[in-house]
């Protein structure tokens, strides 16, 4: 077997662990409620994700990506239109916390603690690569990478101000003005929904073209970035290097939509441990075959290794 078999079966078995993954979680549910629901949403999310991995996993390099936007368009779409549209869910940040507050375990709540806040810990942060409905417009947009590097630091607090006025937001209106959400969502929903994707489309579309970075939104305004990177830090499923097989090229670095010092890590001797880590997995595709793959083991994430620019107009 050649070296790019094993590449490819290594993509695929990672891809059908992560499905399978999903289907446990949607039996177990299932079992214990008794609702269908479950094997809807987690099996059909599951499949998504693993026909998307699969795909990516068959095709040649230079079309693998369609695999992984297969993946996002499948679980974006049900997310945004089946859950949001047809149901009523609002499946923001805000709703979240809206049904924590009101005890609902309902579409969101399970969404945001599967996918969110438990699922990092298993495989990182895919989600904002493989699933995320925002994102699955911004990669369609001309700006893959600035090449010019990240914004300085500074810029990133905006997520966190972004989260802390969301809960706010939430905690002011349930509190001091007694607003309340309704079991199985409702109309009400539906607004906070639109006009929450409205806003965040805005804004994303904005900022790619201005900073000539697609995913400048979710490196510097996303709240949802504020849990992922928590949990992330101890994910199972990271990317990996061989450091005796490296060139030196820099291909990785070039090609990597959220800026990390790959090289650095490999040559330390670790895993890419950087929380902002999308596993887009487009460091791999460009490096010698066999330098660079995802494994499953476990370590934390320490200093942020990230390729930073001294001014938005560098």
């Amino acid at each position: 077997m050649s070296q790019e078999d094993k590449f490819q079966f290594s993509k695929l078995k990672n891809s059908l662990i992560i499905m399978g993954i999903f289907w446990v979680v949607a039996i177990i549910l299932w079992q214990t409620t008794g609702k269908i629901f479950y094997i809807i949403n987690f099996g059909y999310i599951g499949t998504a994700i693993g026909v998307g991995g699969g795909l990516y996993a068959s095709l040649p390099k230079k079309k693998k990506y369609q695999g992984r936007r297969l993946s996002q368009l499948l679980v974006g779409i049900y997310m945004l239109v089946f859950l949001g549209f047809i149901r009523f869910e609002n499946m923001q940040i805000e709703g979240f916390f809206f049904y924590l507050l009101a005890g609902f375990f309902g579409g969101a709540t399970i969404h945001y603690l599967v996918a969110k806040v438990a699922g990092p810990l298993f495989f990182n942060r895919g989600w904002c690569s493989w699933a995320c409905w925002t994102a699955m417009i911004l990669d369609f947009l001309p700006f893959p990478r600035n090449k010019g590097g990240r914004l300085p630091t500074k810029w990133g607090n905006i997520r966190y101000l972004h989260f802390i006025v969301s809960l706010g937001l939430i905690l002011a209106l349930w509190f001091g003005f007694g607003y309340r959400v309704q079991p199985g969502g409702g109309i009400t929903e539906l607004y906070w929904l639109i006009g929450g994707n409205v806003l965040y489309y805005a804004i994303a579309v904005i900022l790619a073209f201005a900073l000539k970075d697609n995913r400048a939104f979710c490196k510097y305004v996303c709240p949802i970035t504020v849990g992922l990177k928590l949990t992330s830090r101890f994910s199972l499923l990271k990317i990996a290097g061989d450091a005796k097989k490296c060139n030196d090229c820099g291909a990785c670095e070039k090609v990597c939509p959220t800026d990390i010092r790959i090289m650095d890590y490999i040559k330390n001797g670790q895993r890419v441990l950087s929380t902002e880590c999308i596993l887009c997995f487009e460091c791999e595709n460009v490096c010698v075959p066999g330098a660079l793959k995802a494994n499953w083991g476990f370590d934390c994430g320490t200093k942020e290794l990230l390729n930073m620019r001294e001014s938005p107009n560098k």
